[in-house]
């Protein structure tokens, strides 16, 4: 499939928005990567996609714990379990397998990556890239499907992203 659309942020709050939005599209057995240099702005359009997820609690970046779990519930009912890597200070491949980290990735779940790059060789091909790039005083989003699942996701999300962009 690989098809994929740039969108120019032009600050926190817009990113915020655009996980709000992402929101709209997620769906279980989904494996997001998410790209981008210390400060591009992962874990706050990690944290608006939560939030537009309707979770209330605070999102905090797992870069020392490696992954927060979230469940996700809607009008009482789980939805799916979104898990949240940060992959930064990753060096340890047995650990990965100890922790049981392969197990977070099925159908059941959607897992948001930061730092894939760190483990490559261990996790499973993303259905959608997300890159995140400073683009003063923004930022510029670049999100790339590479599977069918992707496709659904994104059709969702195109069909109404001139409310984040206005």
């Amino acid at each position: 499939m690989d098809k994929d659309f740039t969108l120019d942020l032009t600050d926190e709050a817009a990113t915020l928005a655009l996980g709000a939005h992402l929101a709209t599209c997620m769906m279980p057995n989904l494996t997001i990567y998410l790209h981008g240099d210390l400060g591009a702005g992962k874990t706050t359009l990690v944290r608006g996609l939560l939030h537009g997820l309707g979770f209330v609690g605070k999102v905090k970046s797992p870069t020392y714990t490696i992954v927060e779990p979230y469940e996700i519930i809607r009008d009482g009912e789980p939805l799916f379990n979104l898990y949240h890597f940060d992959l930064y200070r990753f060096n340890d491949e047995e650990e990965w397998e100890s922790a049981g980290f392969r197990d977070y990735f099925n159908a059941g779940s959607v897992c948001l990556i930061e730092w894939p790059e760190k483990a490559a060789h261990i996790l499973p091909i993303p259905d959608i890239d997300i890159q995140l790039a400073l683009n003063e005083p923004g930022r510029r989003v670049t999100i790339t499907g590479h599977s069918a699942h992707a496709e659904k996701c994104l059709q969702k999300f195109n069909a109404n992203l001139f409310k984040v962009t206005q």
